[in-house]
Order: C-alpha cells, then structure tokens, then sequence
C-alpha cells in the first residue's frame, strides 16, 4: 500500500468533485484536464533533485527510504506528476511536496481525502 498525492496546473480553479474526476482520468493517462506549465518541471527537478526516482537509485540504496521513499515510478506529464510513496514516509513526503507545489504555483491533490489544495491555501 503507499500514500498518493498528485501535483498538476489547470487554467481554473476545481472543485474537490471536479478534481477526483480529473485524479481519475490522469490514472488513466487522459492528460487533456491539465495544462502544462514550467513549474511542473521545475517541481519535478527540484523533488527529484532531493529524492531520486526509484528507477534511478542505485541498487545498493534502494531499501534506503530516506534516499527514495518512493514505493513506484512518478507518473508526470508537462501538466501534472502523481507521486506514490511508502506509507512510513507519508508525513513527509505530503509535507514536502506542499511546500514544492506552493514554491512553484501548482495545486496538489490528496486522493485519500479527496481534497484539493491550491497553492494560495
């Protein structure tokens, strides 16, 4: 099991309904409810800058959940990034990825709660 959270930019605000349905079809790969925009590669660059892929740590760390605490490879488009993570990091990782996706003007969505956060909450 991991905790989930996804980080995207639309052009307008989402209700938290509006925004499961969009979680939904991103899990699906439908990527036409986002817009792509360089806060989502600089997200991206920066958390993968401090935490690695799990595809990309070596073999020799990849128990090291301080290093990866990833449980699978990000999902991430020009639009959005879905991070999956170990559920003993998950106070972590939802902490910093709030902190990065407000740094960089992006919404981040919590599919265990159903809620929507933007980055001016």
């Amino acid at each position: 099991m991991s905790y989930d959270l996804a980080v995207w930019h639309t052009n307008h605000r989402l209700t938290n309904e509006e925004a499961i349905k969009l979680y939904h079809q991103l899990c699906d790969s439908v990527i036409t409810g986002v817009e792509p925009h360089p806060g989502i590669e600089a997200f991206y660059i920066e958390l993968t800058s401090m935490h690695p892929e799990i595809d990309d740590v070596p073999e020799d760390r990849i128990d090291d959940m301080d290093y990866c605490p990833w449980s699978i490879a990000f999902d991430h488009s020009p639009g959005h990034v879905i991070v999956s993570c170990v559920w003993p990091k998950a106070d972590y990782v939802d902490g910093l990825i709030r902190i990065l996706a407000r740094k960089h003007g992006l919404d981040v969505f919590d599919p265990q709660t159903g809620t929507l956060s933007d980055p001016d909450s």
